[in-house]
């Protein structure tokens, strides 16, 4: 009996409802449109799909700040929506999570109205206040673009009240433990309708202590280890996903002793995959990966190239930051925060080979790989749209006007579908590579195909080779194989020796002794033949 949970070797697929299908002409996408696509993922080869927040919300940070727990977004449909893309999606073989905010919710949110408007009503303690906006001096301010404290004043509550993110998302109070319960009885409510987890939103941030920094504190791991133990009586395959933005050894307590989280995002790795792009050296992605701590058997990264956030660059030096945005943002309309608010396909201009080269450095590294939806056709984005709505416009499905497949031609979409001349709808769309077996949307598909016939690929052991700096090359040791993959980092043909043995190729069915040679940004996967 295999006793892999599915998530060590899934892939999932981070999707926009809003972006994704428009069934009812009201240009928003909706759960309805993710229903009639499922085929489509099922095709691409994912395991599961994470859904972006789909709840009742003023949408001031695009549905993470949320209204009501315990029920969909208008735009999106409704519960009973929900529930047929549930058994949809099952009935395909394929996973649903959903995001799940656990640390705020929106000012427009019943509770923190109640809270406001009455000092004696029972909410009034489901979040932070302070007569002084000077409690918890060293916590540091997230939103640096934005906001000038973690504190604002009420003038209807006569107090400060306490948020780690945008003003409009009030933190909840979790010394109280009727929010403790409460988030257990959320918790409760989607699992009981059948989704398989949770993307659990900003947790360290849970609990506020004074000579702290507010974050990583021992009350919030006692939490989430509450909180697991009592997903796993109600759906014990259920994963949870941690958005811990931290180092790897930070985020490390986060998996506990395989009772906290079961996994995490790899937040340091996305950054310097790009940054051994650009520099033609492995060493940044050689540290990271040094400096990973070892994790429970059942725990698992995730990874990933690209999200629905900026490309962060939070945890890179002020010089590797400089040099990143100089290479891949040199616009200041593409930066954002501390990072860099473009897609994929841009940030490569468009290269096709270094696009998948990346996805094959994601693919044969140890972790779960993330997709995030329209990059598996090499989408674009529009640095004009404000924010972080850039890299979250319409999925382009077909070449036709006016939308390009993502809503009926009445319709008028949340936000332009893009319609410029190289990452417009008529020359990138699913439709139209679908019939190119070249195509990067095939590409992608392969390897997914070829990452999911080798779970090796999901372990955790990795051995670097000795290769030139411009090269990454390392073994995928196994139980019942050891997989090499190789890339080529640089402009310039690679040839590099290859460890004692016959490679047989997995991409490509070329048996390789001694040397290798990789053309420019070139990548090969292999497996030591046992004949």
């Amino acid at each position: 009996m295999n006793k892999t949970p599915w998530y060590k070797n899934a892939i999932f697929y981070e999707l926009y409802v809003r972006a994704f299908r428009d069934s009812n002409a009201d240009g928003h996408g909706d759960l309805r449109g993710v229903i009639e696509k499922l085929d489509y993922l099922q095709f691409l080869g994912v395991d599961c799909l994470w859904l972006l927040p789909i709840y009742p919300s003023p949408l001031k940070d695009d549905g993470y700040d949320i209204a009501d727990y315990y029920d969909i977004h208008p735009d999106y449909g409704i519960l009973a929506d929900f529930e047929a893309l549930i058994r949809a999606a099952h009935a395909r073989g394929l996973r649903v999570i959903t995001d799940l905010v656990l640390n705020h919710t929106s000012d427009q949110h019943p509770w923190f109205q109640a809270a406001c408007a009455d000092r004696n009503s029972p909410y009034r303690d489901y979040y932070v206040w302070s007569d002084s906006d000077q409690k918890y001096k060293e916590a540091r301010i997230i939103f640096l673009d934005t906001e000038t404290s973690n504190w604002t004043w009420d003038e209807q509550a006569g107090q400060y009240y306490w948020h780690r993110f945008y003003s409009s998302q009030p933190d909840l109070n979790f010394d109280n433990p009727a929010v403790q319960e409460e988030m257990l009885n959320v918790a409760r409510f989607w699992l009981e309708l059948g989704i398989d987890g949770f993307r659990v939103d900003a947790p360290p941030y849970l609990f506020e202590r004074e000579g702290t920094n507010c974050e990583n504190l021992p009350e919030t791991h006692a939490y989430l280890k509450r909180f697991r133990a009592f997903v796993a009586q109600i759906n014990p395959q259920a994963v949870l996903l941690s958005e811990a933005n931290q180092w790897p050894e930070d985020v490390r307590p986060y998996f506990g002793e395989g009772d906290e989280m079961h996994m995490n995002f790899h937040f340091p790795l996305m950054p310097r995959l790009y940054q051994a792009l650009a520099q033609a050296d492995r060493t940044p992605i050689v540290e990271v990966m040094r400096r990973t701590p070892p994790l429970p058997a059942n725990c698992q990264w995730a990874t990933f190239l690209r999200c629905h956030d900026e490309l962060t660059l939070e945890m890179v030096s002020p010089e590797v930051r400089q040099f990143l945005w100089e290479t891949y943002a040199p616009e200041p309309r593409m930066r954002l925060n501390l990072g860099i608010r473009r897609r994929l396909a841009p940030l490569m201009n468009n290269d096709h080979r270094k696009i998948e080269l990346l996805y094959s450095l994601l693919f044969s590294l140890p972790g779960a790989p993330t997709l995030y939806y329209g990059d598996e056709i090499g989408m674009g984005d529009n640095i004009w749209l404000p924010d972080r709505e850039g890299v979250r416009t319409p999925m382009q499905w077909v070449a036709e006007p006016p939308h390009g497949g993502f809503a009926p031609p009445e319709a008028q979409p949340y936000a332009p579908v893009i319609n410029d001349p190289v990452s417009g709808y008529a020359q990138v769309n699913v439709a139209s590579q679908m019939d190119d077996p070249n195509s990067l949307l095939h590409t992608v598909r392969r390897m997914i195909v070829l990452r999911k016939a080798h779970p090796t690929f999901g372990e955790a052991d990795l051995t670097w080779l000795e290769t030139p700096k411009a090269v990454a090359a390392f073994l995928r040791p196994g139980p019942e194989e050891t997989l090499l993959a190789v890339h080529n980092l640089s402009a310039h043909p690679q040839t590099i020796p290859l460890p004692t043995g016959r490679f047989t190729g997995l991409l490509d069915e070329r048996i390789v002794q001694g040397h290798l040679t990789l053309p420019p940004y070139g990548y090969w996967w292999g497996r030591i033949s046992t004949t």
